[in-house]
């Protein structure tokens, strides 16, 4: 690709340079598309009948003899990313979603006039051709381009073959643009789309049906989360955007489903960083007559199964880590974590104030207020969660920072919970789940005291729920998974918008 204006630009010429470059090429294409018109030619076609992608053409005809033509025709379409004119001879390579393939365009066959036209092509421009496959000597599949057709003029330039985007803002902003100038960016998404269609066929095979839930909660529940808030005009009522997909997934299961899971956009309304953005994707499932310990067997089968079929093996690499995903994966209460990484035995039995002492100790900025259990989980998080490298998965955690996971059988100041955890970056978060109503109703109510005195992220009583819950449901356990952070996870990448096509970002200067 080339870049108008870049041979003449030296370091140190400021980003309005850059800017006028691209006013001054739009106003070139512009002119030319106004010319285009004027001879009667439409720069934005409606159609182009092709009968070859261009991974169809390799498929075909990469088996070629090098220097051999054929008399196949082909009609394909896509995006010029180069052009190399050579006098009576031009190159072009032409990109569909596929691939690329060479064009080789001749003054002997298309005469002087339409060699002179697709000279004037431009880079970014979309063109179908027709023409015959071919090997030039140099073993280069090609298509000998016996005609062509503008199907959309680009008026503004690609960047620079060889620095692409430069700007990591510009290229999440302008998502598209690095889609067509960064290879990479397309192969992370080629391994997400992959991983969602994995996940969907993982979980069909076992009996799981995929279902829909509504967006819009009249309560925010599922998760501790400070919901975005919005009104209904016509019920004139109040509702969040979900925070979570958790509740009505179980009031299937009540319903009578055994096996449900939903792949959806959740929102909360909480800051940016490189692990968090206010909308992103959740997988959650719940399955009834199992508990937290079957959940962490199908939780690593899927990761695994997903790996190998997006990256082709269990076995990632990243932030200097060689990670292996097969199965089966630690096992270790936090509690023992705790123990291992921060030399303290820490329990919700303990007192308060013992707490907030070992919390002093080590560092850790802990409220006043605090019951035992938010105290422990926050030393776990601030001392061990970072160097778990694992995968692991973390048991065990402390009641009170979990309304809706059952009580551990063994301890009833713990729940049934499980988080899996690679390179410090939890993954999701897995239950057994609560099904007395009369507990449910309890943890609500300490919640929505939390919310009265302050919390932004408490919940209130969903009353629907726990109705729900008065018809019996079965014993169950259930899994949320974060997509994008198995996608980072997956494709090597430390920033959650890396893997998002259009991450939420501050609005541009000026706008």
């Amino acid at each position: 690709m080339t870049d108008p204006g870049a041979s003449a630009r030296g370091p140190g010429i400021p980003a309005r340079s850059e800017r006028a470059n691209v006013i001054d090429e739009r106003s070139r294409r512009l002119e030319k598309a106004e010319a285009l018109r004027a001879r009667g030619v439409e720069p934005y076609a409606v159609r182009f009948d092709r009968d070859h992608t261009t991974a169809a053409l390799h498929s075909e005809f990469d088996g070629l003899d090098d220097g051999a033509e054929t008399d196949a025709p082909v009609r394909v379409a896509g995006r010029l990313l180069l052009i190399r004119r050579q006098g009576k001879l031009t190159f072009a390579t032409l990109r569909d979603g596929t691939g690329s393939v060479q064009l080789f365009v001749s003054r002997a066959v298309l005469g002087e006039d339409e060699h002179a036209a697709f000279d004037d092509l431009d880079l970014g421009d979309w063109v179908g051709v027709e023409g015959t496959a071919m090997k030039t000597r140099k073993g280069e599949l090609s298509v000998k381009v016996t005609g062509f057709q503008l199907l959309s003029k680009a008026l503004r330039p690609l960047p620079d073959k060889w620095h692409g985007l430069a700007d990591v803002d510009t290229r999440f902003r302008q998502r598209y643009v690095d889609l067509i100038a960064n290879d990479d960016a397309r192969r992370v998404f080629e391994i997400r789309f992959g991983a969602v269609a994995a996940i969907r066929e993982f979980l069909t095979a076992r009996g799981f049906v995929e279902v829909e839930t509504p967006v819009l909660h009249d309560v925010a529940g599922g998760a501790n989360a400070r919901p975005f808030l919005t009104h209904h005009n016509a019920l004139d009522i109040d509702l969040s955007l979900r925070i979570a997909l958790e509740l009505p997934l179980k009031r299937l299961l009540v319903g009578g489903f055994e096996k449900v899971f939903e792949i959806g956009r959740v929102f909360r309304n909480e800051g940016l960083s490189t692990r968090h953005q206010p909308e992103f994707t959740m997988l959650e499932l719940y399955e009834a007559f199992v508990d937290y310990h079957d959940i962490m067997v199908l939780t690593e089968e899927m990761v695994a199964a997903v790996a190998r079929a997006t990256i082709g093996t269990t076995t990632v690499e990243i932030d200097g880590h060689t990670i292996e995903l097969a199965p089966p994966w630690r096992r270790a209460t936090m509690r023992e974590l705790i123990w291992e990484h921060a030399g303290v035995d820490v329990h919700p039995s303990m007192p308060a104030e013992d707490l907030q002492r070992i919390g002093k100790d080590l560092d850790v900025p802990l409220e006043p207020g605090w019951g035992p259990g938010k105290l422990m989980m926050e030393i776990y998080e601030k001392t061990t969660e970072a160097k778990l490298v694992g995968p692991v998965f973390v048991l065990d955690h402390p009641r009170e920072v979990s309304p809706l996971a059952r009580a551990h059988r063994d301890d009833p100041l713990l729940v049934e919970r499980f988080e899996p955890v690679v390179l410090g970056r939890e993954l999701g978060n897995a239950f057994s789940e609560l099904n007395d109503p009369i507990d449910q109703r309890a943890r609500f109510e300490a919640q929505a005291a939390l919310k009265a005195a302050g919390d932004v992220e408490a919940t209130d009583v969903d009353e629907d729920y726990v109705r729900a819950l008065e018809y019996g449901l079965p014993p169950c356990g259930g899994l949320g998974i974060g997509v994008d952070r198995l996608v980072m996870l997956l494709a090597g990448v430390t920033s959650i918008r890396e893997v998002i096509l259009f991450p939420h970002l501050r609005p541009e200067a000026g706008t």
